[in-house]
């Protein structure tokens, strides 16, 4: 990605005034380029027509594609695609209007960044951050309005689901989030860590909230220090990036007097 881009990011929030916006499932889409930005810096690029309102980001190896579709109704809004390899089965990750971009940037940072071999479960991660639990593989947020489910006998392994509740009624649909049952786990648990955060989001004066019970409070951090965050995770990110080109290209050499030195085998 550009400085010109940057730049752009950094006026757009420099005149905002940032408010805490709690809790985080009910803040609102935010700033999509916590999303795109991220991918940018990872090497993506955007395969899709620069003038149209939808994005197409492509990663370098072609594995992974990522659609964002805006007004597409109650369907998902961001789709992410992953192909499969000799190793590797296919997965697919869609995710609704209102999910928040810096959860979502949890999910593409994750997927960038150096593989992890979790031995716990999403259901584990929301457990410790004081999710309810049921005895049906689910579990709530302590306001009731997000549900994580554990499906089982379906093609999506996770699924999550934000509903507005009005009165003590169980409203409709906000967004939602599925993960298919090929989906790593690391992935998920990197999604579901960062939406059971207690710590608020930072939105605008006059952002979008996914529901009008969301809780704004001014914020103690300057627009400034917004836009050092998230130049600090982008460099991270693309110090994976290179990292992890410089290992792909490392040579691979067979130890010595192994196959040379081997006489073929007879069938």
């Amino acid at each position: 990605m550009s400085e010109q881009q940057l730049a752009q990011f950094a006026r757009t929030h420099a005149w905002r005034i940032p408010f805490d916006t709690s809790p985080r499932h009910l803040a609102g889409p935010g700033d999509a380029r916590h999303v795109t930005h991220g991918l940018a810096a990872a090497g993506w690029k955007r395969a899709s027509d620069p003038l149209s309102p939808e994005i197409v980001l492509i990663s370098p190896d072609h594995r992974y594609r990522l659609d964002f579709v805006p007004e597409s109704g109650p369907f998902a809004w961001w789709r992410l695609w992953a192909g499969s390899t000799d190793t590797e089965p296919g997965w697919t990750a869609s995710f609704g209007e209102l999910v928040p971009a810096e959860i979502l940037g949890s999910f593409t940072d994750a997927l960038v960044a150096p593989a992890s071999n979790e031995q716990i479960g999403p259901l584990d991660v929301v457990d410790a951050a004081g999710w309810l639990l049921d005895a049906r593989g689910a579990a709530s947020s302590p306001d009731g309005a997000c549900r994580i489910e554990q499906c089982s006998g379906s093609l999506v392994s996770w699924a999550i689901e934000v509903h507005g509740s009005d009165r003590g009624r169980h409203g409709p649909r906000l967004w939602h989030a599925a993960f298919d049952d090929r989906t790593p786990v690391h992935l998920v648990n990197a999604f579901v860590t960062t939406l059971a955060d207690p710590a608020p989001l930072q939105r605008g004066m006059h952002d979008r909230t996914a529901h009008h019970s969301a809780v704004q409070n001014p914020s103690p951090l300057r627009p400034e220090q917004i836009v050092e965050v998230h130049t600090a995770r982008l460099k991270t990110i693309r110090a994976q990036a290179r990292a992890a080109r410089r290992q792909n290209d490392k040579p691979t050499t067979a130890p010595a007097a192994t196959t040379a030195a081997r006489p073929a085998a007879r069938r």
